[in-house]
């Protein structure tokens, strides 16, 4: 089974609200974070056809704030696909609206791991990698797993 790239990235957007920010009018972290997993969790699940659960987030840094009316613009890339894990980019950008100025806010590492019906890990597919950029993010994620998975041992 293999997926193409068009199967492995994802794209959500979503104009910020009152509900949704401090008495400031900055957006609370949680919020945008539970975006970037919701971006996660769908081109997740939509590579490996099964449930898929967050196993790990690496650090997330916020470089600039988010206002309410900011377009917040998440792009979920499947990276690495193991046995039955996958390695999901995903980077934040912010758009204000009324001048149409983009800027990366964050990006994390996020790792989901594919569950059959009866909860135990599965297989995901094959990634299939066509460009020079695709491959290079393969091989450092595939790093990044194989450190994870020492350090863990480890413990």
């Amino acid at each position: 089974m293999q997926r193409s790239s068009s199967e492995s990235i994802l794209i959500i957007s979503e104009v910020m609200l009152p509900n949704q920010a401090n008495v400031a009018g900055n957006i609370h972290g949680g919020e945008i974070m539970k975006l970037m997993d919701l971006a996660a969790y769908a081109v997740a699940r939509r590579f490996a056809h099964t449930n898929v659960v967050t196993a790990r987030v690496d650090e997330l840094e916020f470089h600039l704030p988010i206002f309410i009316g900011d377009l917040v613009i998440c792009t979920a890339q499947v990276a690495y696909a193991g046995k039955s894990s996958m390695e999901v980019v995903v980077t934040v950008e912010v758009e204000d609206l009324e001048c149409s100025d983009r800027k990366k806010a964050l990006s994390a590492f996020f790792t989901m791991v594919s569950l059959d019906k009866k909860g135990k890990t599965n297989l995901v597919p094959e990634l299939i990698l066509n460009t020079p950029e695709e491959i290079a993010a393969f091989d450092e994620g595939k790093k990044r797993y194989e450190w994870y998975k020492a350090k863990r041992k480890q413990n």
